[in-house]
């Protein structure tokens, strides 16, 4: 009980409802768009993918994150994520705001994989995860059913009230239900279940296909 009231009052602090209060931002700095050429972004994305702890992906972020392009913006955050919550709270706070000014740039995969990195890391930035909704619901139909299937988990997981994100995976979800593994029905299932989203069709689905 005392978690489900926890969750219930992080879900309205974080629900994403009009007029309310904006937290400031940093404004951008200068080089914030400076990228680096395609093959230092390979690197980068080979040493992202090399490195085995937290806090030895942050500090290449914290030491070349501005120059990264979407892809290892997107990795970072889905790689440290995998690490689950562990006090690497240092240097996520620009990734958030690195990650929310770059997501128009996000393919559909790395959409899903920040919010999903995100919400493993227990971090959850308001704006960031504002963007990412607005872009998944955009671009639902390109999303694939483990990019819907963590999408939603990861909202659910961080308790942010998104109902129009949650209406088109639920649409598109309904669609495809036969492309879902049993994993992906099981974490759609839990996702609209813990966000309290009706979707009865969907439920209906999953459930004729468990």
């Amino acid at each position: 009980l005392e978690q489900a009231m926890e969750t219930q009052t992080r879900r309205k602090r974080l629900a994403l409802e009009d007029g309310e209060l904006e937290e400031e931002r940093p404004p951008p700095r200068a080089d914030d768009d400076d990228e680096a050429d395609i093959h230092q972004q390979i690197a980068w994305g080979k040493q992202i993918a090399r490195e085995r702890t937290p806090e030895a992906i942050l500090r290449l972020f914290a030491g070349e994150g501005r120059r990264f392009n979407a892809r290892n913006l997107s990795m970072t955050a889905h790689r440290v994520g995998k690490f689950g919550r562990r006090d690497v709270r240092v240097h996520l706070e620009q990734l958030a705001i690195m990650c929310e000014r770059r997501v128009e740039k996000f393919d559909p995969q790395g959409i899903a994989n920040t919010a999903w990195g995100f919400a493993k890391m227990d971090f959850v930035d308001r704006r960031l995860f504002e963007a990412i909704a607005v872009q998944a619901r955009r671009r639902s139909g390109q999303l694939n059913p483990r990019d819907m299937a963590n999408t939603a988990w990861a909202f659910a997981t961080a308790a942010v009230v998104a109902p129009l994100l949650f209406e088109a995976i639920a649409g598109e979800a309904l669609r495809r239900v036969r492309q879902f593994n049993s994993q992906g029905l099981a974490n759609t299932a839990w996702a609209f279940a813990t966000a309290a989203v009706a979707a009865r069709e969907l439920f209906e689905a999953i459930a004729g296909e468990a």
